[in-house]
């Protein structure tokens, strides 16, 4: 796609160089009549790629920071467990109950909050 649209361009260059009758005149730089596909593939980037990411970043931050004690939570490695302890960096999961297991990840090791829906539906299937 983009190689096409710069053989275009380097094409209509080559063509207004030779309108004058046969004379070819100085050439011109080729990115005079290119920043309009730089600003423009710019513009896609941003608003396919790093806006959506930003957003989904702000969500994450937003459950960690709401995350309490009793909450149920999965980890990035598949570990569901009910928060029993946190601080500012590390929250402390208790994964089973007979024996009793608990564990400390960081915060950011957490996926995502489950519902009580969810953890019906996980322990049902």
């Amino acid at each position: 796609m983009w190689n096409s649209a710069v053989l275009s361009v380097i094409h209509q260059m080559m063509v207004a160089q030779t309108d004058n009758g046969g004379e070819t005149t100085s050439p011109s730089s080729p990115f005079g009549s290119m920043w309009i596909f730089l600003v423009g593939f710019a513009a896609i980037m941003y608003f396919f790629m790093i806006r959506p990411q930003q957003k989904r970043e702000k969500e994450r931050r937003e459950m960690l920071s709401a995350v309490s004690k009793g909450d149920r939570v999965v980890t990035n490695g598949g570990l569901f467990g009910t928060v029993v302890g946190l601080t500012e960096k590390t929250m402390v999961l208790r994964v089973s109950e007979d024996p009793n297991v608990k564990i400390e990840f960081l915060r950011g090791a957490v996926s995502r909050a489950v519902s009580h829906d969810e953890d019906d539906e996980d322990e049902g299937g």
